[in-house]
């Protein structure tokens, strides 16, 4: 069983600076590709990033030049480096890993509230 331990998240002005982290309690070095969601009242779930074992990443167009994804697999931790926020950032942010092996787990979701 994969559990995923997410922080990093909280209030933050327009323009400011979040990053979050995802901790696993497994090796990540053979799981297929981590990322991140994101759900926001009234609105259908969102991939915000991607990146996998081999270090390719995905972002939503939205997010594309302020977020940056990364990986650590020596701390089994993903990390979501998210700049110039907006208010339409505002939304609970969900870890997730997937492998092949044991298929999607997710984190239990870390808010993101950014105030105009």
């Amino acid at each position: 069983q994969v559990q995923l331990v997410e922080s990093g998240g909280g209030l933050v002005q327009a323009g400011g600076s979040l990053r979050l982290s995802c901790a696993a309690s497994v090796s990540i070095f053979s799981i297929n590709a981590m990322g991140w969601y994101r759900q926001a009242p009234g609105k259908q779930r969102e991939l915000v990033a991607s990146i996998t074992r081999g270090g390719s990443t995905n972002y939503a167009d939205s997010v594309k030049g302020r977020f940056t994804i990364s990986r650590d697999n020596a701390r089994n931790t993903v990390y979501l480096q998210m700049n110039s926020l907006k208010p339409d950032d505002t939304a609970v942010y969900l870890c997730y890993v997937y492998s092949m092996a044991a298929g999607t787990h997710w984190g239990q979701g870390t808010q993101v509230t950014v105030s105009s």
